[in-house]
């Protein structure tokens, strides 16, 4: 298990030291993987990799995420799958499948509260969800929307939905909230195109206005959408900000291929990698890691998959790393922009693949 990375805040350790403790857990989960996971040792096997040699995080073989869709990776027997995470496809299209054993759904959900409550703090707040009711009912729904929202939920009491199932604005639940609630600070949570398509734009055409001044906006996936109408984050920003006066929004970037490390925006508008997790971005022609300030294909490393070989993935996303412990806003580790999918990559995530209805 993690207990020596519980023994730090998620982003005190710099480079040096972060490097060696997770190398020593990425090192710990490959060997595993390799001795439990055939199509995994076969692939390691493949490329001449010694899974018992000396090495860092840097330097472990990455499988790309579309193996996922191809391919049932699991390192646990049949038996010990406790839940399986699917990841949302338009219809026809292959769906990833991510089978997780008690532990590694209990590792999640730590680390999600570890990364989130240093920045929210512990205390639970009321909350406000940006999408419809049925989401968590409708078993096709459900599949990474559903588990989004149900996992963040864990941080909030009080919840209403600011969405009808028919999409339309709850505003007598929103307003009835904000009265209750009134001089409280309380937590939003939804997807990026959901909030941008049914909320901001819903709200926009309203003659109500609603004030959400007091609250702390946590929201990702759905850029695609956004970046195709040429919304870019700041923009998606100020239209709330004028909209309802939030101004306290952080956008995330995660994957339900590594569910519970979530990349956190800060203060100063950059994603975050924790001690759970890191990202390398690689040059698209060779896969040498770029440098500082590059684009190139984002690389994600997590610490938490123990039941499936999905501990180094290579992305479908483009991204640029903007620095290494040395952001304005405090947290050491490694900090980044993701500019979006890769040319000809799928759409994927739940809210990307929800947006391509419209």
């Amino acid at each position: 298990m993690l207990d020596n990375f519980f023994e730090y805040t998620p982003y005190e350790l710099d480079r040096t030291a972060k490097t060696a403790l997770l190398s020593e857990r990425i090192t710990e989960l490959t060997r595993h993987h390799y001795e439990h996971c055939d199509a995994y040792r076969s692939m390691l096997d493949a490329v001449s990799f010694d899974p018992y040699g000396d090495y860092t995080y840097f330097d472990v073989p990455f499988l790309p995420v579309s193996l996922f869709k191809k391919l049932d990776l699991k390192s646990i027997p049949q038996e010990e799958v406790f839940k399986t995470m699917t990841s949302s496809g338009t219809t026809g299209q292959a769906v990833s499948k991510i089978y997780l054993d008690r532990d590694t759904s209990k590792l999640q959900q730590q680390v999600l509260a570890k990364v989130f409550t240093s920045y929210m703090g512990a205390s639970r707040l009321p909350m406000i969800i940006i999408d419809c009711p049925s989401v968590v009912k409708n078993r096709q729904m459900f599949s990474a929307r559903g588990a989004g929202i149900l996992g963040f939920s864990m941080f909030g009491y009080k919840k209403i939905y600011a969405l009808n199932d028919d999409m339309t604005l709850n505003t007598e639940g929103l307003l009835q909230f904000l009265d209750e609630h009134k001089g409280e600070h309380f937590l939003l949570f939804g997807f990026t195109f959901m909030i941008w398509q049914h909320f901001y734009q819903e709200l926009k055409k309203s003659d109500v206005r609603i004030d959400l001044s007091n609250g702390t906006l946590i929201h990702g996936g759905g850029w695609k959408k956004l970046v195709s109408q040429k919304v870019s984050s700041e923009q998606f920003k100020a239209a709330l900000t004028e909209v309802c006066g939030l101004t306290d929004i952080h956008d995330y970037y995660g994957m339900v291929e590594q569910t519970g490390c979530i990349y956190v925006e800060c203060e100063c508008g950059h994603l975050h990698a924790s001690i759970f997790s890191d990202v390398i971005v690689r040059n698209p022609d060779t896969f040498e890691q770029a440098k500082v300030g590059e684009r190139g294909v984002i690389q994600v490393i997590s610490a938490l998959p123990q039941s499936y070989p999905g501990h180094s993935l290579l992305t479908e996303d483009e991204g640029t790393v903007l620095g290494v412990d040395d952001c304005p806003c405090g947290r050491k580790g490694t900090y980044f922009k993701v500019h979006g999918r890769l040319k000809n990559a799928e759409i994927r995530g739940c809210s990307d693949t929800y947006a391509a209805k419209f």
